[in-house]
């Protein structure tokens, strides 16, 4: 009897690779929340309660679990706007934002008084849980959020980039405290941060 041979073809299975663009979402925001963060009043608020408790580590959890919570609300609502509106409107309204954050940007902030106010008796976790939420609320990375979001369709991409950013900026802050943050060139950092804002501006508004 014959042998029986078996022929293996080699079998080719197409694995798509995401392109850059797949993350430019994500990049985006990543890099233009952090910036923005940068002597944001949420970060003043970081280094007080840094200053306040001592405590890095529940701090650190607090805001990321804050920023999670605050963004993802923040990238939801941007994208039930670009579907309730879209378009050409949607479009200059957003470029519109951009620029107005690139100017709001340049303005220094502070933390008011009602912000700075923080009880020790509540513990650095949920102190800065509770503090930080409300902080964001109506804050220029919160907005960005909502306005990148808008632009991108995407809530994913954009609240997991502008965690991550604000993360960025805040974990120096409380694990080193305001001698990290008073060494930077604090109007170079704005006006760059307002640059970004300023060509994101003009390229949402050409379309590209």
């Amino acid at each position: 009897m014959g042998s029986l041979r078996y022929c293996r073809r080699p079998v080719h299975v197409n694995c798509p690779v995401p392109s850059l663009s797949a993350f430019a979402p994500f990049l985006t925001t990543t890099g233009i929340v952090a910036i923005a963060e940068i002597g944001d009043k949420t970060q003043l608020l970081s280094l007080l309660l840094a200053a306040r408790f001592g405590r890095p580590l529940p701090i650190l959890a607090a805001i990321l679990l804050a920023t999670i919570a605050n963004h993802l609300l923040a990238a939801w609502l941007g994208v039930w706007i670009d579907d309730l509106v879209g378009g050409a409107v949607l479009r200059w309204a957003l470029a519109a934002s951009f620029l107005a954050m690139a100017a709001w940007t340049l303005i220094p902030d502070k933390l008011e008084d009602d912000e700075a106010c923080v009880k020790r008796a509540w513990g650095a976790f949920c102190t800065t849980l509770v503090a930080f939420f409300l902080a964001e609320i109506g804050d220029k990375t919160q907005i960005a959020t909502t306005a990148l979001a808008a632009r991108y369709s995407s809530v994913a991409m954009v609240a997991m980039g502008s965690t991550l950013g604000l993360f960025l900026a805040n974990a120096p802050a409380v694990l080193l405290g305001k001698q990290v943050i008073a060494r930077l060139p604090m109007t170079l950092v704005r006006r760059v941060a307002a640059a970004a804002f300023a060509i994101l501006g003009l390229v949402t508004a050409i379309g590209w």
